[in-house]
């Protein structure tokens, strides 16, 4: 059974899921500037018909790359132990699952936003989001009894 939140429940896991999401963003960064370093070094090689390689600086391009995606897949798999689901990993846009009349919903959040503001059904996305008002206040719920 999949975990359902109550909004107070997702927000109160904001500061973790935020510091989390920053981490992984910053190593996809880092994947991305070692991958496209190991690239252009790789092409260099080619051009020049690949005599005398100093293999060093290979090396360490791909030490960096590999560390990157460690600590990328470590940073989202806390991310999503919290419970939230990454939709969009470059812009910090997250869901946490709810129930509301019955139905999976999802809370949706972006990175820089203060907090939970808007939810959208489970089959609309980011396009679909609709303000939390009193009537989701009052009838989504999570696994939790609240």
């Amino acid at each position: 059974m999949s975990r359902h939140f109550r909004l107070e429940e997702a927000e109160r896991l904001l500061p973790d899921v935020e510091r989390a999401l920053r981490e992984a963003i910053a190593h996809k960064d880092e994947y991305q500037a070692a991958e496209s370093e190991l690239h252009s070094s790789m092409e260099r090689i080619r051009m020049s018909g690949g005599s005398r390689v100093n293999p060093g600086p290979i090396l360490a391009l791909r030490v960096r790359k590999d560390s990157a995606t460690k600590a990328l897949t470590a940073a989202v798999e806390r991310v999503e132990e919290l419970g939230a689901q990454i939709k969009v990993l470059d812009i910090g846009l997250i869901d946490f699952p709810a129930l509301y009349h019955g139905r999976e919903v999802l809370l949706c959040w972006k990175l820089g936003e203060d907090g939970i503001a808007f939810w959208h059904g489970a089959d609309e996305g980011f396009r679909g989001r609709k303000p939390i008002d009193d009537d989701f206040r009052e009838h989504h719920r999570g696994n939790s009894p609240n």
